[in-house]
């Protein structure tokens, strides 16, 4: 995978890897391209409907996202258009995307306010998220922290 960024660019903290994470995927469009992919979108055409976005942000984000191995570009059966799927990379991002998922269902919504939900293959909504410590204890923010490199 390419993990740099376009030239002229630089990472905005390189030794963090949150900071790079959103370096490469941290725009709207891309977590929300990332989104529709999970969940089944393959063609320009389906995300462009399913985002409403601006064609020419669309071609850009699907470029980046390809580019820094997020998504896999192939050319469609009927060779006049491309899909696209996630990678190893992209599909590894369900777990960040399901913790996003989460948070906003806690703190973005008004109580009782409708919204969708994620579900397994039998229909039963997702257990939440909790990072463990190696001795599978819960953890915090307030429980761990940084170990910066030298």
């Amino acid at each position: 995978m390419d993990v740099t960024l376009a030239a002229g660019s630089a990472w905005t903290d390189p030794a963090c890897p949150v900071a790079r994470t959103v370096d490469l995927i941290g725009d709207r469009w891309s977590l929300l391209i990332i989104r529709d992919a999970m969940d089944g979108a393959t063609t320009f055409t389906e995300f462009h409907q399913r985002l409403g976005i601006a064609r020419n942000i669309l071609t850009d984000r699907l470029r980046k996202l390809v580019e820094h191995g997020i998504l896999d570009r192939s050319a469609a059966s009927d060779g006049r258009r491309h899909t696209y799927r996630l990678t190893e990379a992209g599909q590894d991002l369900f777990t960040a995307v399901v913790a996003l998922r989460q948070w906003g269902e806690r703190h973005a919504f008004a109580p009782g306010e409708p919204h969708s939900v994620l579900v397994d293959g039998q229909g039963r909504e997702l257990p939440e998220l909790h990072p463990l410590g190696q001795d599978g204890t819960p953890l915090s923010a307030e429980a761990s922290h940084v170990r910066k490199t030298a």
